[in-house]
């Protein structure tokens, strides 16, 4: 049942400052900020975190001691800083895969203007929907949907107004981890990814490579989402490369491999060296067999065990999807009551009329098919592009939205509404003949489009949720949506584009035109996006492969298991899952600790422990060191400066590769012991 007593904190007959200058550039500077860092880490490990809660945090600090910001301005920071992270998350998982499309004819609109219209189009889409759905969802059944992420942030917002200092945690570990990635990236006193792997020739286990990207972000990430769920990811990883990979490559002869990689792309052919791997047409080996076995065989295997993990998810959904749609034609007829005058809506029950919604819609459909730097060979065929964008979009962002109001925005199942979307969408082009590789970018847009409305979408939900909770008014907050997505979107797209900008350190080691696809920002679901895509309307796809990955996501899910985060980890590098296994690990023993003593957290009291907020700082942190540090890579000028400062080839002439190694073992070890002594603190 509906809680229908609630009282927000701020009465609506209560009048304070809320929607002003100053709230809405404090929060674009946040947007920026981390919807640059979430690029980042979407891109490298395929994960995003909750912007939300750190962002009230940080707002609560910055705006009482310099700004004095009210409980409602803090809101509307938290609020327009947010949707950031959420179209980031939408942009990294799909929009990469231009790249990969069928003889690269999808790289043309891997550009930045297609890329901010994408984003904008999308964030706005998941802004509108979520308009009319705010009283059924938000108001009618606050009892009944908890929204976790927006019941904490607006905890937050409120427990700020009261007093105490959240943020100095917060702090010391973006400090920690900026001082770490400083060390790391640009003095090279810490390696980067220590790795150990056999010979090929090993008899008995050929080919396996331990590595670990050691960075502050993956711990933190790590950290955050817990020992179950980095177990799971780190599992998917065990399998793939300390399993399947030393099998095959004790079972597959080395030309094979090689024209496995000719036939994927990754290498000219047999007579030219280099590739995934580094392939030697003279010797008929490779120097790096686990990678080219990863890239020939287990990378396609992951992506069928995504994929089937995505649609299991979907599918353990349906009936929360069939309750959220009807709930969305409820609260349509609701909100079309015009029994009550403006004059007589309480401040807290104001949206924005469904006037908006309709004409933005209309909008939409109309600037997609006018738009030239958007696929498509015609204006017909650019309106069932934005029509399909319209249908599919009411409905995932009805059922995006009820989903994270259950279990939160990080279990949110995008990937599974994506590919429900994509495919949905080649079988309506392939109804009405359109088939082959001429119409994969554009099922990739409807794709596109709908994964980052449907995270918008969710960000938006618990965004009203805190919101409602402190008593604001929400059309200001849907305002404060709009304009976030917008500047958020700007920085996205530039983000996406420089770190996809090979830097001279990746050119050596065989990148060559695109840093997104490579070991370096793998973009997992931008290629699974781009796999379907074409094995649908081209059916060049190796089958065989994604079916045994499929049925390896039902194996992990008849045990019991998460298969998406497990087929996720067997796509990753085990470089990515490793570091973030030992984050989890961490929050393992601090939960014991804390169990042992008798302690009992309350899930809100646990969002604002010291340990969650240091490990926040440490993925902010170190994302936007990595952000500003690959730009700076990607000029000639500054990158000759950062090259001079490296130290990394004086101290291995010194120590060997192996003592390197541990040096930056020894440096992980650190943060690892520092971040649970922080967490350890009442």
């Amino acid at each position: 049942m509906a809680d229908n007593n609630f009282k927000p904190f701020v009465p609506p007959e209560v009048q304070m400052k809320e929607f002003t200058i100053k709230s809405i550039l404090l929060g674009c500077i946040f947007g920026i900020i981390f919807g640059a860092a979430t690029t980042y880490l979407a891109l490298k490990a395929g994960l995003t975190v909750s912007a939300s809660i750190p962002i009230a945090v940080i707002a609560i600090t910055l705006g009482r001691k310099f700004f004095k910001t009210t409980i409602l301005e803090n809101n509307i920071i938290q609020t327009t800083g947010s949707a950031g992270e959420s179209i980031a998350a939408g942009v990294v998982f799909t929009l990469p895969g231009f790249l990969f499309l069928s003889d690269g004819i999808g790289k043309e609109y891997f550009n930045y203007l297609t890329i901010l219209t994408l984003a904008i189009f999308g964030g706005i889409l998941g802004t509108l929907m979520m308009i009319p759905l705010r009283r059924s969802l938000i108001v009618k059944e606050h009892g009944v949907l908890p929204y976790p992420e927006g019941t904490a942030c607006g905890d937050v917002l409120i427990a700020g107004e009261k007093g105490g200092d959240f943020a100095k945690t917060a702090f010391y570990g973006l400090g920690f981890a900026f001082l770490y990635a400083i060390l790391q990236k640009v003095l090279r006193v810490i390696a980067e990814t220590p790795e150990y792997m056999t010979q090929q020739a090993n008899k008995f286990f050929p080919s396996a490579k331990l590595s670990a990207d050691i960075t502050p972000e993956y711990m933190g990430v790590g950290y955050i989402i817990g020992p179950r769920i980095a177990g799971v990811l780190v599992a998917g990883g065990v399998l793939s490369w300390l399993a399947l990979i030393p099998l095959l490559s004790s079972l597959i002869p080395p030309d094979t491999i090689a024209s496995q990689l000719v036939k994927l792309g990754y290498l000219a052919n047999l007579e030219t060296a280099g590739g995934q791997g580094n392939w030697s047409p003279g010797m008929h080996t490779f120097d790096d067999y686990s990678a080219a076995i990863y890239y020939a065989y287990v990378r396609q295997i992951g992506a069928g065990a995504v994929a089937a993990g995505g649609f299991i998810t979907l599918l353990k959904t349906i009936p929360t999807i069939i309750a959220s749609f009807k709930g969305s034609l409820s609260s349509i007829k609701t909100s079309g009551d015009k029994s009550a005058k403006p004059a007589e809506v309480p401040r807290t029950e104001r949206d924005l009329s469904l006037k908006v919604v309709l004409i933005g819609s209309i909008g939409l459909v109309l600037l997609m098919a006018f738009l030239p730097q958007l696929p498509g060979a015609s204006v017909g065929q650019k309106l069932l592009i934005g029509l399909l964008v319209v249908i599919f979009g009411a409905f995932f962002v009805t059922v995006s939205s009820r989903i994270v109001g259950l279990i939160g925005s990080s279990n949110n199942p995008i990937s599974g509404m994506t590919i429900a979307t994509l495919m949905g969408t080649c079988l309506v082009f392939i109804s009405v003949g359109w088939t082959g590789k001429v119409y994969e970018p554009m099922a990739l847009v409807v794709g596109g489009m709908i994964c980052i409305a449907a995270a918008n979408a969710g960000g938006t939900s618990q965004d009203l949720k805190s919101g409602y909770i402190v008593g604001a008014t929400p059309k200001y907050q849907q305002i404060a949506l709009f304009i976030g997505a917008i500047v958020s979107s700007i920085v996205i797209g530039l983000t996406v584009k420089f770190l996809d900008n090979p830097t001279r350190e990746m050119i050596a080691h065989g990148v060559k035109d695109h840093a997104i696809g490579s070991i370096y920002f793998p973009a997992p679901q931008g290629t699974l996006m781009a796999t379907l895509d074409i094995g649908i309307l081209s059916g060049k796809l190796d089958w065989q492969f994604v079916i045994a990955g499929a049925f390896l996501a039902i194996t992990m899910e008849l045990c019991g298991i998460n298969s998406l985060s497990f087929a996720v980890g067997a796509y990753l590098p085990l470089s990515t899952t490793l570091p973030i296994f030992v984050g989890g690990a961490i929050r393992g023993v601090v939960d014991y600790k804390q169990k042992k003593s008798n302690k009992k957290v309350a899930p809100e009291e646990e969002e604002l422990g010291k340990g969650n907020l240091f490990a926040t700082g440490l993925v902010a942190g170190g994302a936007v060191a990595g952000v500003i540090i690959a730009v700076l890579a990607g000029f000639d000028s500054s990158a000759a400066v950062l090259s001079a400062l490296h130290l990394d080839a004086g101290i291995i002439k010194i120590i060997g590769s192996n003592g390197y190694y541990i040096i930056g073992c020894a440096f992980f070890a650190f943060m690892g012991w520092y971040l649970y002594r922080i967490a350890r603190k009442a």
